[in-house]
């Protein structure tokens, strides 16, 4: 496995009806690299936006859907999906701010 580092962990912000609601409990819902543990997940949240403290990380694997286009069938790739939670006295995520 090569070094991950902390930019290349967090792929997209993960915008669901779900991860909305949840975002009035301080959780945000990120993709992230297949390879990253929770506290790589937390070090690199911390690190990319300012005045921000993770509490708790709770990660998940998704794997791919079968798909079949025609007599073809396949998956797609796999994903890894993590909810972080921030402390009470931490600041919000400002990219989730517009939504």
């Amino acid at each position: 496995m090569a070094s991950v580092l902390y930019y290349d962990v967090i792929d997209k912000p993960m915008v669901t009806e779900k991860s909305m609601e949840s975002m009035g409990d301080k959780k945000y819902t990120f993709l992230v690299h297949p390879d990253a543990n929770k506290t790589m997940i937390k070090d690199a949240v911390e690190k990319m936006f300012d005045g921000v403290k993770v509490k708790k990380v709770n990660t998940m694997n998704l794997e791919g859907k079968k798909r079949r286009r025609g007599l073809v069938q396949g998956k797609t790739a796999q994903r890894k999906k993590a909810i972080v939670q921030l402390t009470e006295d931490s600041k919000d995520i400002e990219i989730f701010a517009g939504l």
